[in-house]
């Protein structure tokens, strides 16, 4: 299938790199407001270079296009995309808020196309892992889920990156930013999170109008408790961690590692789970470096989006479900503006 990518930054070189990967997927066009970005990008990749929007969806080879633009812009390009006849891949998170989210749900539903969110954290052997446990009983039942997405970030992240810490284009800060694929994995393996109370604050950085500090206690709809703590002002940063546990068994995940996997019942695959997942080669970790990521996540998505868009079935982290980690975050802001517990309302 043939791709395009609007936006150039540091996330579109990951989609690109990963593209190139797979077997019959080619990256056709690229999309930037600045042409010499554009221009750049297209001499890098060996593809078709595109200051005008309205040029780019018209390139002859199009079936996808990539959204990686800041993303407070998702939906001014996801509009024009789907009334265009693509297929949508949108960079977490899928929008700022939950009814920007809604438009572009609505929008894709009547043009037809697919719509996916970027997750690659589900896509991690270590997340299907968890999956399987969960899905196959080994917990008994869920009594507790927490993630930790305790990372550092130099003032000058947010100096330089023009729309980094600014609510109008980044929703937020260290949630629906850094903690959000820990925040969705949680809900994956959890399930809905009902009610959340929280706290949050600017504890670290200048020059921002939203959160680097946050905290919330949840209250899942299998009666569940946990905890989110989300942060880029914790030097020198630390691993994603995400626990879950249950009556019969509790695991420890530390980006793509499980550094304790251990259950009431052993079976004899536990050892070799133990092992393999000990010291993951390759994983990558933002903790205090956002380049500092890999891609073979994306890459494992995009093979699941393109097999989904042949069989005509709905991708594992298609809109609604994308969409659902922002609805969680709207609600810890909603806490903590209003110093009360909030609801979560999920599309």
């Amino acid at each position: 299938m043939d791709f395009g990518i609007v936006g150039t930054g540091l996330i579109a070189e990951f989609h690109a790199k990963a593209l190139s990967e797979i077997p019959g997927a080619r990256l056709r066009a690229c999309f930037d407001i600045a042409p010499d970005r554009s221009a750049a990008f297209a001499a890098r990749f060996g593809c078709t270079a595109y200051s005008d929007m309205g040029s780019f969806l018209r390139h002859p080879d199009l079936d996808i296009v990539n959204i990686c633009t800041p993303s407070g812009l998702h939906l001014d390009a996801a509009l024009p995309a789907a009334e265009a006849g693509k297929h949508l891949i949108v960079e977490k998170p899928l929008e700022i808020n939950g009814e920007r989210c809604a438009r572009m749900i609505e929008a894709c539903d009547k043009a037809g196309v697919s719509l996916s969110g970027i997750f690659p954290s589900r896509f991690h052997d270590s997340s299907r892992a968890v999956k399987a446990a969960i899905e196959g009983d080994r917990f008994g039942r869920l009594t507790m889920g927490n993630a930790y997405v305790k990372w550092w970030r130099e003032q000058s992240y947010y100096d330089l990156g023009g729309w980094k810490g600014k609510k109008a284009l980044d929703g937020g800060g260290a949630l629906i930013n850094q903690s959000i694929h820990a925040i969705d994995l949680l809900r994956w393996f959890m399930g809905p999170i009902e009610e959340v109370c929280a706290f949050t604050g600017a504890a670290g950085h200048s020059g921002i109008d939203v959160e680097d500090n946050a905290i919330a206690a949840v209250r899942f709809a299998n009666g569940a408790l946990g905890a989110i703590q989300g942060s880029t002002a914790v030097w020198p940063g630390f691993l994603k961690r995400l626990e879950v546990s249950g009556m019969d068994g509790s695991v420890v995940m530390e980006e793509e590692n499980l550094p304790f996997w251990k259950f009431r019942s052993e079976r004899p695959e536990d050892d070799a789970i133990r092992s393999r997942f000990s010291n993951v080669a390759g994983a990558g970790s933002g903790a205090s470096d956002p380049a500092a990521i890999g891609y073979h996540g994306h890459k494992l998505q995009f093979i699941d989006i393109i097999a989904s868009i042949h069989k005509g079935t709905r991708s594992l982290v298609d809109g609604r479900e994308a969409s659902r980690a922002v609805s969680i975050i709207e609600a810890i802001y909603a806490s903590a503006q209003s110093g009360k517990p909030a609801k979560v309302s999920e599309l």
